[in-house]
């Protein structure tokens, strides 16, 4: 069994379910309301660790965190190198869920310090597969991915989902760059191919483009493409992106095709947009 290191935010995510979403100034009754564990880096391990790969979440943990310790330990993902802040509040993300279409529309509170590049310095790699990186804080990223890829030699994924000032300078130290369709049409690109044809010669990447499915371009530069599948409604698209993110990691990390892994990661990701939450459906 392989063991792969998730290395980013965990969040409380506090779920209403909408008939639509609301105008502004207005008032409408939730159909629904849930709270569960959230978070890139989290929902990646907990993916990971139901694809069959001992799966560890490595962040900072406020404490309490009952809803969040609870989530992983479902799913068996071992948090046993978080570190813990005690008296801190957990990242708290609200989400509003319409039924109409399936969208999601998010408010972030965050008031626990990023991790730490000082903290990830200090665990012992060596009994590691692979670690994925969560493109955030990118200061502290930039010894992180040294020490992970250059000094110990593990394959390493980044997600790079928004914007960050600087985070293109992380991509050289990636050996999978996953890129959201978000982060493509913030660079100025109307369509993923174009925007992967853009990068350096010689990258592993991929983009994901919602209905439209995902493409990716492998070292060689040849450019592929899965076409998502869903015949059934869209229920829920929260997480979709960090499913896609955990089947490409497992895939690869299990000696696939790039295509091979490509058209898995975007079947498991049209599998979760129909049901709620992150129990993966059977293929």
């Amino acid at each position: 069994m392989s063991r792969v290191m998730c290395v980013g935010i965990a969040t409380l995510d506090i779920i209403n379910r909408v008939e639509h979403y609301p105008a502004e100034d207005s008032e409408v009754r939730a159909l629904a309301q849930s709270q569960r564990l959230g978070g890139n880096a989290a929902n990646t391990a907990t993916v990971l660790a139901q694809l069959g790969v001992q799966a560890f979440w490595v962040g900072n943990l406020a404490q309490p965190a009952g809803i969040i310790e609870h989530g992983f330990a479902r799913h068996g993902v071992d948090i046993s190198l978080a570190v813990r802040i005690p008296d801190a509040v957990m990242p708290t993300s609200y989400i509003v869920l319409s039924r109409a279409n399936g969208s999601r529309s998010i408010v972030h509170f965050r008031d626990l310090p990023e991790y730490s590049a000082e903290d990830f310095l200090e665990l012992d790699l060596r009994s590691f597969d692979w670690v994925h990186f969560e493109g955030r804080a990118v200061d502290q990223l930039v010894p992180m991915l040294w020490r992970a890829r250059g000094m110990c030699g593990l394959p390493v994924s980044l997600e790079v989902e928004k914007p960050r000032d600087g985070i293109e300078t992380l991509f050289e130290q990636a050996d999978l760059l996953l890129f959201s369709r978000d982060y493509a049409q913030a660079m100025g690109f109307a369509d993923a191919a174009a925007f992967l044809r853009s990068l350096p010669q010689g990258v592993l990447a991929t983009c994901t483009w919602g209905a439209q499915g995902a493409w990716a371009i492998d070292h060689d530069g040849g450019l592929l493409h899965a076409a998502a599948s869903v015949s059934e409604p869209v229920i829920d698209t929260i997480g979709a992106g960090d499913v896609f993110n955990a089947a490409m990691v497992h895939a690869l990390s299990t000696g696939c095709t790039v295509d091979q892994a490509l058209e898995a990661a975007v079947c498991r990701a049209s599998l979760q947009c129909t049901r709620e939450g992150l129990d993966l459906p059977d293929e």
